[in-house]
């Protein structure tokens, strides 16, 4: 079991205490302690999957049979069987809603991650649809790996991934020009530094400060449009990534990918992930 899938353990049985924390009453007083069954995970809408292969090792150490019908990343359709299950009936139903309600918002996620790299694809071939750290405590792995499997970019698992120079730094700091050698002293060859900018004379003394990446935060695209201008017009452009972020909805995404950016993201995607609606099954 990897790292990842341990800490997905400990949190799913913290989640299925919450959810029985005296145990299931009504399976408990109604079903024999020891029949065993199979039940079907079904989709009740299309989709994209995420996380099943992730979830199986987890679910067998808890006792319960597992075989994956759709793969991460693999679409679905209404009526599809996602995942079986085989093993004690009482166990089964116990996790039964902190299953489903784990995979459905995954599965919302993936299937978000995917519309909007297609749309954004159809545009701009070369810009890259990231996911923010925007999403519920403890969450951090599965959703970065729902967002990998509907085909988007992760950008950072954590503040110890790379340098993003936000609002509230600079506050503190001072400048834009300051903040980035700070961060320039004391990063390694494999770091990179975001700058988050909000108008073009930030993003032109990030380039000139040696930033990796700019950050257009909550920007219209006519003012980002003007910030490229200037970069081009310094032969800074090619010297920077360019990250368009902010308020970035499925109804305004292709005006931003018009740009020449090369990456989006979104809290959209974790946050108001699109609704897939799952269901358990017993099957005999």
């Amino acid at each position: 079991m990897s790292f990842c899938q341990s800490l997905l353990l400990n949190k799913f049985l913290e989640w299925v205490r919450e959810d029985e924390p005296f145990g299931d009453i009504t399976s408990e007083a109604l079903i024999s302690p020891n029949l065993s069954s199979e039940a079907v995970v079904m989709a009740k809408s299309e989709g994209v999957a995420s996380c099943t292969q992730l979830l199986a090792p987890v679910l067998r150490s808890l006792g319960v049979q597992v075989e994956v019908l759709v793969k991460d990343g693999e679409r679905f359709g209404y009526g599809d069987k996602v995942m079986l299950l085989r093993g004690n009936i009482q166990l089964i139903l116990s996790i039964e809603r902190t299953l489903l309600n784990l995979l459905m918002y995954l599965f919302g996620v993936a299937t978000t991650t995917r519309k909007l790299v297609e749309t954004v694809k159809k545009v701009n071939p070369k810009v890259r649809v990231a996911a923010t750290r925007k999403y519920p405590p403890g969450m951090g792995c599965l959703v970065k790996r729902a967002v990998r499997d509907g085909g988007g970019d992760t950008h950072r698992f954590s503040l110890s991934d790379a340098y993003l120079i936000k609002d509230n730094h600079l506050r503190v700091v001072g400048s834009v020009s300051e903040a980035v050698r700070r961060a320039l002293r004391l990063k390694s060859f494999i770091q990179k530094i975001e700058v988050e900018v909000t108008n073009p004379l930030q993003a032109i003394e990030a380039a000139e400060a040696g930033a990796d990446i700019i950050m257009f935060d909550n920007m219209k695209p006519n003012e980002i449009q003007e910030a490229i201008n200037l970069l081009k017009e310094k032969k800074l452009r090619d010297k920077v990534m360019l990250e368009v972020s902010g308020g970035i909805t499925p109804e305004n995404i292709v005006e931003y990918a018009k740009l020449d950016i090369d990456v989006i993201s979104s809290s959209y995607i974790t946050m108001r992930p699109e609704r897939v609606d799952l269901s358990l099954e017993v099957l005999r």
